[in-house]
C-alpha cells in the first residue's frame, strides 16, 4: 500500500476551506491545556470515526470484504479506547474541554474503513510525540505517553494482522509538529462548536502524490498554491529527521527508494530543515510497505 485510497479521499477533503476553530500559531509556547485540548480534538476525531463506522458496517459487512472474522471485534475495543481517552482528557482539563467537531469522513466500506483507521492511528501517534515537548507537567507526559503507546500497538496490528503488511516503519517513529498534524486532521472537520478553546494551530494547502506511488519512482504531485520563482523541495519525513529531493518545474520529484513504511512528505523552500516557515503545503500520509526480510512490497 503505498498511497491509501482513504488518504486520497481525506486530501480532497482537506483541499475544501476550514471553517472549524483555528489561529495562527503563535510565537510563545502553547500552554498545557491547550495541547490537551489540541489532543482531546484528535481523539473526538478517533471517537467518532469508529463509533459512525461500526455503526455503518456490521460483522456480515467485514466478512463480505474477505476481513478476518474476528476483526470487527477488535475495532469494537479500539473504540472504546478511543471513548476512554475523551473521557480521560475531559476529566483531566475540565470545564475548559472543547467539544467534538462535525466530521466527513473519507470511508465508503469496510476495507477503506480499515486503511483510514490505519492512517489516523499513526497520525495521532506522531501528534503526540511531537506534542510532548510542550508539556511542562510530568503527570500530563506520563499519561500522554500512555495513549501513544495504546495508539501505537492500534497502528501496528491494523496494519500487520489484518492489511498483513509491516507493522513498524523503523527504528524511530516519526514526531509531527502542531500544524503538520492539523494539516492533515482537519481535513475530514466540517466545523466545530463556536465555544471551543480556539488552537494555535493552522492548517496548510494540502498536497497529494498519485495513489499507486513507490519508492524510486518519479512522480507528480499537486498542491494549491501560488507559484514561486524559489526551488522548491519535498521534504519527506521519517523517523526522526527529513530526506530532501528537489522538486522540478514540472511539480516532479524522484521520491528515495530507501523510504520504507509511514512518510509525511511536505513542500519546502529549504533542503536542510522543516520549520513552519519555509512550509508550502503538505504534510499527506504515504505507506510503503515492505516484507520480514526488509524487501518493498508493491
Amino acid at each position: 500500500m503505498k498511497v491509501t485510497a482513504a488518504s486520497v479521499a481525506l486530501l480532497a477533503i482537506a483541499a475544501l476551506p476550514k471553517i472549524c476553530m483555528a489561529v495562527p500559531a503563535k510565537r510563545s509556547a502553547p500552554t498545557d491545556i491547550q495541547i490537551l485540548n489540541f489532543a482531546l480534538t484528535l481523539e473526538h476525531l478517533e471517537n467518532a470515526f469508529y463509533t459512525q463506522g461500526l455503526q455503518k458496517y456490521t460483522q456480515q459487512d467485514f466478512l463480505d470484504a474477505d476481513l478476518p472474522t474476528w476483526a470487527r471485534g477488535r475495532w469494537d475495543q479500539i473504540a472504546q479506547h478511543e471513548s476512554t481517552h475523551v473521557s480521560f482528557l475531559e476529566s483531566v482539563i475540565g470545564d475548559q474541554a472543547v467539544q467534538p467537531c462535525t466530521y466527513s469522513f473519507p470511508d465508503t466500506d469496510p476495507k477503506s474503513f480499515v486503511t483510514t483507521s490505519y492512517m489516523f492511528e499513526m497520525v495521532g501517534v506522531s501528534a503526540y510525540s511531537g506534542a510532548a515537548q510542550f508539556l511542562s507537567k510530568s503527570d500530563y507526559i506520563t499519561s500522554s505517553a500512555a495513549i501513544l503507546s495504546v495508539e501505537a500497538n492500534q497502528a501496528a496490528w491494523i496494519n500487520s494482522a489484518v492489511l498483513k503488511a509491516n507493522p513498524w516503519g523503523g527504528a524511530f517513529g516519526t514526531p509531527l509538529d502542531l500544524n503538520q498534524v492539523w494539516t492533515l486532521a482537519s481535513g475530514v472537520i466540517v466545523s466545530c462548536p463556536s465555544s471551543n478553546m480556539p488552537l494555535p494551530v493552522k492548517a496548510f494547502p494540502a498536497l497529494s502524490f498519485p495513489a499507486d506511488a513507490q519508492p524510486g519512482q518519479t512522480v507528480q504531485v499537486a498542491f494549491n498554491v501560488t507559484k514561486t520563482s524559489e526551488q522548491l523541495y519535498v521534504a519527506f519525513i521519517t523517523g526522526l529527521g527529513p530526506i530532501f529531493a528537489p522538486l522540478s518545474p514540472q511539480m516532479t520529484v524522484t521520491i528515495p527508494s530507501t523510504l520504507q513504511g509511514v512518510v509525511f512528505p511536505v513542500i519546502t523552500t529549504d533542503n536542510g530543515t522543516v520549520t513552519d516557515s519555509v512550509t508550502i503545503a503538505g504534510p499527506t500520509f504515504l505507506s510503503f510497505r515492505f516484507n520480514s526480510d526488509g524487501v518493498d512490497e508493491l
